[in-house]
């Protein structure tokens, strides 16, 4: 059913039911008669998920006062009065006043700072659409986007910060990861301008904490110390591989490892989020707490022209394609290939590994594939 005839009342919707006749004053003192139109209004009106239904028409439920204005009012403070709506689950939902956007779900960002970015810790993108310096294509699926200007994290620890607390002076989003960035301000000595550094911020930061790294820094959320003081069974992101270098491991939002063990032979033995079990030396740095932003993984996308604000092109399949292009390429009207599933260069797809582990495989305690079985997944 349009959204339009649900805005205008009952008598201009086709529903049939005691839920489409009903009137304003029937539904404001009947909780069974909220229940059952917020679930047809939520799940057929709106296309919305089933989990989102259930939130909205607990708050509807809950809230009986925002039936007074009738079914108009009860919408609007159940999707907002202006062409979105936030919720407290961090997400976004839109009103489907085009079909891009029925169903598109976004991140709440109204937190976030609105301003531009810290002008010394960011510098110009260039373009290179897939290209290298032949202009041959190199990676494919590159190119277009909007305009950005990368944000100089700090993914290693700074030997001259090392022991100063800083402060969170503001969260920012930033567009060349999931994850949201933090602008720390460290204090330097009077008549010293003071240091400003980004950082990947974790879940819980706001405006106002403080950050302190370094080896005593104490085990709390935001502070990078080395492995060897960190825990057992504590939660990091932001890990490195080789001391020094800088965070590899866990920088994607909501992602995070966990410290396992720490041995005497100088390493220590984290578990990632894909369930391997992985040697690292006990030198290296990581974070303490969760990547931010933990509600990107549920985001909608909702319509194509999304994806290609964000630099991706279209993916072609390759049956798609002629035999020059292709190894699936060519034949008489539509085929399937012909043959197993391959890349453009003949290697094989569909879950064969092509990984030459012989280099890094000796610091893999676990493999992710054997975890998997282990846990039943």
């Amino acid at each position: 059913m349009h959204w339009a005839l649900w805005k205008r009342g009952p008598a201009h919707c086709s529903r049939s039911g005691p839920v489409a006749s009903a009137g304003p004053a029937v539904l404001g003192g009947d909780p069974e008669m909220l229940r059952r139109f917020a679930a047809s209004v939520f799940s057929d009106a709106l296309k919305l998920p089933a989990s989102v239904c259930l939130q909205l028409e607990a708050s509807l439920i809950g809230t009986p006062a925002v039936w007074s204005n009738g079914w108009r009012g009860a919408l609007d403070a159940a999707l907002g009065p202006s062409r979105s709506a936030s919720t407290s689950s961090g997400l976004k939902f839109w009103k489907p006043t085009s079909n891009g956007q029925r169903s598109r779900v976004t991140i709440d960002r109204s937190s976030l700072w609105k301003g531009k970015p810290f002008k010394t810790l960011t510098q110009g993108m260039s373009r290179t659409g897939g290209r290298n310096n032949s202009g041959r294509t190199t990676s494919w699926h590159i190119g277009g986007g909007h305009r950005k200007k990368y944000r100089i994290v700090s993914f290693a620890l700074d030997k001259t910060l090392e022991g100063q607390g800083g402060v969170v002076e503001r969260l920012e989003y930033d567009p060349n990861r999931s994850g949201n960035i933090a602008l720390v301000k460290y204090k330097q000595d009077p008549g010293q301008p003071a240091t400003h550094t980004y950082l990947l911020a974790p879940q819980g930061m706001g405006p106002g904490d403080a950050v302190i790294s370094g080896p005593g820094a104490p085990i709390k959320s935001g502070n990078t110390l080395p492995l060897a003081n960190i825990p057992a069974g504590q939660r990091i992101y932001n890990i490195e591989l080789t001391p020094g270098k800088g965070g590899q491991l866990c920088r994607a939002a909501g992602c995070s490892a966990t410290l396992v063990q720490k041995g005497s032979d100088g390493w220590a033995v984290v578990r990632l989020p894909s369930g391997e079990q992985r040697k690292v030396l006990i030198g290296c740095t990581a974070t303490i707490g969760t990547v931010s932003n933990p509600q990107y993984m549920n985001r909608v996308v909702g319509k194509g022209g999304l994806t290609r604000w964000g630099g991706r092109r279209p993916v072609v399949r390759g049956v798609a394609m002629n035999p020059i292009d292709h190894p699936h390429g060519g034949g008489e009207g539509k085929t399937s290939g012909g043959r197993p599933s391959c890349t453009p260069w003949g290697k094989p797809t569909k879950g064969q590994r092509t990984r030459k582990t012989k280099r890094t495989g000796k610091f893999i305690v676990l493999s992710r594939h054997k975890a998997k079985k282990g846990s039943g997944r």
